[in-house]
């Protein structure tokens, strides 16, 4: 293989997932959401208020049920991680479960605890989402639609082209990223960061820009009208790290403060 360097609703509460929920392809009907909740009332609760807008909602009282269904072949678009203060389930706990399982569907964080610390660290481990409980639940469930409908959108109508910028490669067909062949670690949102950097070589891409890649162009998140930012800094400092981690003299992602970040050029690129 030649490297080439690119340029510019129904309601579920079940007893048996195996008998309730569609497989893949066998249905063209609601978005179909799991989540993990273990308060009963509030398990139907949000399953009845999914269904009232569109969504085919099935709660589990555990993550080990959830991803045992999981693991059974039950398909579902999206997931939603509940978190707060007393729940039983550590939503951050789901999260490392879900990756730990290679489950790859897109995951939303709801949560009752909407720190900056612990938005970064569920945006690591995998979430496309951080939302605050306290915004209701219109705002959370048309997110949960953005997400899923941006799940769709057509892949690379190349998948298997190589991308080679100096030391770097990147394999779109699997969303991988090595360093001078060593594979780095990044998140599906990292890649897709590295990806759109790299892809705009030379050239700095906005704050927006990389926000919206990490997420979905209009995701809103953060403090403020530019919270995002603080956002997009963690983000790149996480990827930097683990760049530098293979290699300590790792420099190609570049800041023009209050701008964005662009990947430099690899030595001897014109």
């Amino acid at each position: 293989m030649t490297a080439v360097l690119e340029s510019d609703a129904a309601c579920f509460e079940p007893d048996s997932p195996l008998e309730t929920l569609a497989r893949v392809g066998q249905t063209d009907g609601p978005k179909r959401v799991l989540f993990v909740e273990d308060d009963r009332y509030h398990r139907e609760l949000l399953v009845t208020e999914l269904a009232k807008r569109g969504f085919a909602g099935w709660g589990f009282a555990d993550s080990a049920s959830m991803l045992g269904a999981l693991d059974t072949g039950v398909d579902a678009d999206i997931i939603l991680v509940l978190d707060g203060p007393l729940s039983k389930t550590s939503g951050i706990d789901l999260l490392a479960g879900l990756r730990r399982h290679g489950v790859d569907l897109p995951v939303v964080f709801l949560t009752g605890q909407p720190l900056t610390a612990r938005e970064n660290l569920t945006l690591d481990r995998g979430a496309i989402d951080f939302i605050d409980k306290a915004r209701g639940v219109d705002v959370p469930v048309a997110r949960l639609g953005r997400a899923v409908e941006a799940a769709k959108l057509p892949a690379d109508p190349r998948p298997n082209k190589v991308i080679v910028c100096g030391k770097l490669i990147l394999r779109p067909d699997v969303d991988r990223a090595s360093w001078d062949g060593i594979d780095v670690g990044l998140t599906h949102g990292e890649y897709n960061i590295i990806h759109l950097l790299v892809s705009n070589m030379g050239r700095f891409v906005t704050y927006r820009a990389i926000y919206d890649r990490m997420h979905y162009e209009g995701f809103i998140a953060g403090s403020g009208g530019d919270g995002y930012r603080a956002n997009v800094r963690s983000a790149i400092k996480r990827i930097r790290n683990k760049f530098r981690e293979r290699d300590a003299t790792f420099a190609e992602i570049e800041n023009y403060n209050s701008f964005g970040y662009r990947w430099g050029k690899p030595n001897g690129a014109t």
